[in-house]
């Protein structure tokens, strides 16, 4: 339940990151409403997170999967570029999400 927990969180994490760009400098309202809340959402499901997995490995699978996530849609949603190299860096923070989560010792 617990990696449930810090799913949510990232997910969260990343849902917060593509309102705030929505939100134009906090100038629409609902994605500034969708910012906030999710931004406390993510906060609340990673505090949880943490009663069971241990720091590092959680703010850093979480940190990973906003990383991730959020270069994604950005490519996606608002049409931003990214360099191969910029690429390959992401796609090594997301082998770094899977390795943390597999290696993990609870």
């Amino acid at each position: 339940m617990h990696w449930i927990m810090l799913a949510l969180a990232g997910v969260f994490e990343i849902t917060w990151s593509c309102a705030m760009k929505a939100s134009n400098g906090f100038t629409v309202l609902v994605p500034t409403i969708v910012t906030v809340v999710g931004s406390i959402a993510s906060s609340v499901f990673l505090a949880l997170a943490l009663k069971h997995i241990p720091l590092g490995t959680a703010y850093s699978i979480w940190t990973g999967m906003g990383i991730v996530g959020s270069s994604t849609l950005g490519v996606v949603l608002f049409h931003e570029k990214l360099s191969g190299p910029q690429i390959a860096c992401v796609c090594m923070i997301a082998l770094g999400i899977v390795g943390l989560k597999l290696l993990a010792t609870e």
